[in-house]
């Protein structure tokens, strides 16, 4: 019998191969500047459309004052600290050590699990500077609020420039563990298929590291989730220092999405069994994802909020009813990851809990929160997208982009991981759906 090929090349293209990754790659940095432009002060007169005549004379009119956006010193030098002081805390920060799934070479390799300290230091430092500055006037805050347009762009840039490097390591060959001679990198089921660009997009290498130092998980969480809260707290702190005080809906907003990003760092051990570890290489489309995307795109409705021509208070009855809904989608979110966490671990009685017998030896389990739809968890998260787009009152669509996009997002990883488990389980997943028809929302969707 001939030996397994370790990295089988990728003959199934996603986001309709080349094309797509090119549209991608151009399109979604577009709509990040578009973003910015538009949430400076140049919304129309109804507030439904954009004023893009007001948005075009805010473009730079020669390629002098394209590169000073682009490559402003200051941004990049500030972006840098940031991105290589996180990264130094990450691996010196004390946590406890586990292993991820099996690797197709038959290794496990050990992640430094160390959000609860990463989340310390980081309030702790917030904290402090926060009473230390004159009239709470916070510079690093304004900073970042002042030079939006500069910063996207520059994290935009790096996102690309680490890829590249990345990509070019993935074909350095490791050196095996005894320091004799070296050995294949583990590549992604996905990102082999020798097209440069698609596979740069992509993700070529499963787990690139540097040293102690993990790229993806590192990403995944940290340097863009965090820079997501600077931003929403720079934009209090615009509104507070221009205008005396903080509207309910920017406070509430800011709120709950700092709890969200908390409660991620802090529960990173989850992030080792998701797709993006597991399955994706580290290409363009997470490392965008991860460091320009959310922090730039997910604090769109702070950036809103907080410009005095969209204030908005909403009242104790409107903020208690809005917190309802994001305490039900995290309750959803968080019971049902955990009741499938404890159906795998054995945790659960099984003799109670209905669940299918695959041909693999596994169970997919299909009573509890999993009975309701094949990823009741993602109907969860699509309600706290709510929850914070609904404080913005309905002056602008554009605000909504986060629950539109997420909830295209989340029926697109619905349909690869049914096309996977479709694959993988056979005539046991036919007789899943039969029994969980409903894909994402109960007996809607």
């Amino acid at each position: 019998m001939s030996k397994p090929v370790l990295n089988p090349k990728t003959t199934h293209l996603e986001f309709s191969g080349l094309p797509g990754a090119l549209a991608i790659s151009i399109g979604l940095p577009a709509v990040l500047i578009l973003f910015e432009l538009s949430c400076n002060r140049v919304y129309s007169a109804q507030g439904i459309s954009l004023n893009f005549a007001a948005i075009k004379d805010q473009l730079p009119n020669s390629w002098e004052a394209v590169k000073l956006l682009v490559f402003d010193p200051l941004c990049w030098k500030a972006y840098l600290t940031w991105f290589f002081t996180l990264a130094a805390c990450d691996v010196w920060l004390p946590g406890q050590t586990l292993k991820g799934v099996p690797l197709r070479d038959g290794t496990q390799l050990t992640y430094k699990i160390n959000g609860p300290a990463m989340s310390i230091l980081f309030i702790t430092v917030l904290v402090y500077r926060w009473y230390t500055c004159e009239n709470h006037y916070m510079p690093e805050l304004a900073f970042v609020y002042n030079n939006i347009l500069q910063l996207t762009l520059t994290t935009i840039v790096f996102a690309w420039l680490l890829v590249v490097f990345v990509y070019v390591c993935s074909f350095i060959p490791l050196r095996k563990p005894n320091g004799v001679g070296t050995h294949e990198r583990v590549l992604s089921i996905n990102g082999n298929t020798g097209n440069v660009i698609y596979d740069w997009f992509i993700g070529r290498e499963l787990n690139p590291r540097i040293g102690p130092l993990d790229i993806k998980l590192y990403c995944e969480l940290k340097p863009g989730m965090l820079l997501w809260l600077l931003i929403n707290l720079s934009c209090c702190h615009y509104q507070y220092h221009t205008q005396g005080s903080v509207s309910d809906s920017l406070a509430l907003v800011t709120a709950m999405q700092m709890f969200y990003t908390f409660d991620g760092v802090l529960n990173e051990a989850g992030v080792l069994s998701m797709m993006d570890i597991t399955t994706d290489g580290f290409g363009f489309m997470l490392s965008f994802g991860d460091l320009a995307l959310v922090p730039w795109s997910y604090s769109l409705q702070s950036r809103f909020l907080c410009l005095p021509e969209n204030r908005l208070d909403l009242g104790w009855p409107k903020v208690i009813g809005i917190t309802a809904l994001m305490a039900l989608g995290f309750y959803i979110f968080r019971s049902a990851n955990q009741q499938k966490s404890d159906f795998k671990n054995g945790k659960l009685d099984h003799k109670n809990f209905k669940s299918i017998k695959t041909e693999t030896g596994s169970k997919l389990l299909c009573d509890g929160w999993w009975g309701l739809s094949q990823h009741i968890n993602y109907f969860g998260d699509w309600l706290i997208g709510w929850s914070w787009c609904l404080p913005t009152g309905f002056q602008s669509v554009l605000p909504y982009y986060y629950v539109i996009y997420f909830g295209a997002l989340l029926v697109h990883r619905q349909m690869r991981d049914e096309a996977k488990c479709r694959a993988k389980y056979k005539k046991s997943w036919v007789e899943y759906e039969r029994q969980v028809p409903y894909k994402i929302i109960p007996y809607v969707y």
